[in-house]
């Protein structure tokens, strides 16, 4: 009797089972196929693998191939377009003030959808992939990144955040709170009980930032900007110029490659202790590697700006060369310049803005803050760098520094005497 019941309820159980198995491979099945966001063709930086429950781009088992501007019906953006819409883009390195520049954008308004650092996602997850961030594919993979994120499509970054953005939301955006588009109320999802995010919204309280929502938004902005240091070379984004869904300005910012360094010593102090012990004679000899980096960097900002300012066919009235130190004696001038180059109205909150913030207290000036006494920090790094090491930069930098109008200096008494410029008058044309 015991075994006449046994066994159908073993098969119905084992039914169950199955049925339950087929739902969930359906399941998982449909997410694989799901486009993220739009439905916009795929990018160039196909073949994304499934690795350690996330998505990883590896370069060295594919070939990055050039994403060639494709003609789509983006309604919303073309339209946008035709109503003036402008992408701009600012190029720089590290600690040249780009921060504290990138605001004269973000603090722009409702009118402006900005976005701080997106490329840091991408040289973390290639240099998580191979070791080592390969220049030609970063490249590639920058410009592309740019490209989607300039029509305000988020899929292609998704790919390289991590962990993987489940639904296209992701509590691990780099400096989400940099950005005020992002902490908009209309990107302000509710907040999700346990769940840690790094770089939380600081204007008002929101949960994981919903990339849909912010692709949304960005659609319904007038203008878009995005500030990167990780762009090496102007040249490789000739597609985003030539791109008929865009309008872009290239903005690049440069500074005393003395002052750079400078500033990095005291962010990134431990890195550069040896160079401090060299400086106050110690026997610890400057790590070479270390010169030659410096070196490339110097050269890679010298060559994109003399590239943009041969002004090629792509590029005419499209690149624009700015001095940190202009900006930061003339902050209104230099941003009424910079709002003129873009084609955007430069707006009394932007104005009252940079009045605020370019009179800040010491207090606030902290080695992060966009609240500067910008008169005073041009020359705040003459009293920081030991002579023996901007002998250095400056036999290493030379021609950079020749380019852009900064002085060398001869001595210690040089370098620390205010009433000497180091500043060459000097005007760079883009128009």
């Amino acid at each position: 009797m015991k075994i006449k019941y046994t066994l159908p309820i073993v098969f119905f159980m084992a039914l169950v089972i199955i049925e339950k198995e087929n739902n969930i491979i359906s399941r998982v099945s449909d997410k694989l196929k799901q486009t993220p966001q739009t439905s916009q063709q795929p990018s160039s930086l196909s073949n994304v693998l499934l690795k350690h429950s996330s998505f990883r781009l590896s370069i060295s088992k594919r070939n990055v191939t050039l994403m060639k501007p494709r003609v789509e019906d983006y309604s919303e953006h073309r339209g946008a377009l035709r109503r003036g819409r402008k992408h701009i883009l600012l190029l720089t390195t590290t600690r040249t003030g780009s921060s504290f520049v990138g605001e004269f954008f973000n603090q722009q308004g409702e009118n402006m959808f900005y976005l701080f650092e997106p490329l840091w996602h991408v040289e973390k997850m290639l240099t998580l992939d191979t070791g080592g961030t390969n220049a030609t594919a970063a490249a590639k993979a920058y410009r592309d990144v740019l490209q989607k994120l300039f029509l305000c499509d988020f899929s292609l970054l998704e790919t390289f955040i991590d962990p993987l953005p489940m639904d296209h939301i992701t509590p691990a955006l780099f400096r989400r709170e940099s950005s005020s588009s992002l902490c908009e109320k209309s990107v302000c999802s509710p907040v999700v009980k346990g769940v840690f995010e790094r770089y939380h919204c600081k204007t008002r309280r929101c949960g994981p930032l919903n990339l849909t929502m912010a692709s949304e938004s960005c659609l319904k902005k007038e203008h878009i900007a995005i500030k990167s240091v990780r762009v090496r070379q102007l040249e490789t984004l000739r597609p985003l110029a030539e791109d008929t869904r865009l309008d872009v300005k290239f903005i690049q910012l440069v500074r005393d490659p003395r002052a750079i360094l400078a500033s990095r010593m005291v962010a990134f102090a431990a890195k550069y202790k040896n160079w401090k012990e060299w400086a106050m004679g110690g026997n610890v000899p400057i790590d070479d590697d270390e010169v030659r980096k410096l070196k490339g960097n110097c050269d890679n900002i010298k060559m994109s700006a003399e590239f943009g300012l041969r002004q090629p066919f792509w590029l005419r009235r499209r690149y624009m060369l700015v001095r940190y130190e202009d900006i930061a004696r003339f902050p209104m001038k230099k941003a009424t310049e910079m709002y003129k180059f873009t084609g955007i109205p430069f707006t009394p909150q932007v104005k009252s803005w940079i009045l605020k913030n370019t009179q800040a207290s010491k207090e606030t000036s902290g080695v992060y803050s966009t609240q500067k006494n910008s008169s005073e920090q041009v020359e705040k790094w003459r009293f920081k760098l030991p002579f023996k090491i901007a002998q250095v930069v400056q036999r290493v930098c030379g021609p950079t520094m020749k380019l852009f109008g900064y002085k060398f200096v001869s001595s210690e008494e040089m370098l620390t005497d205010k009433s000497i410029s180091l500043i060459e008058d000097k005007v760079f044309s883009f128009l």
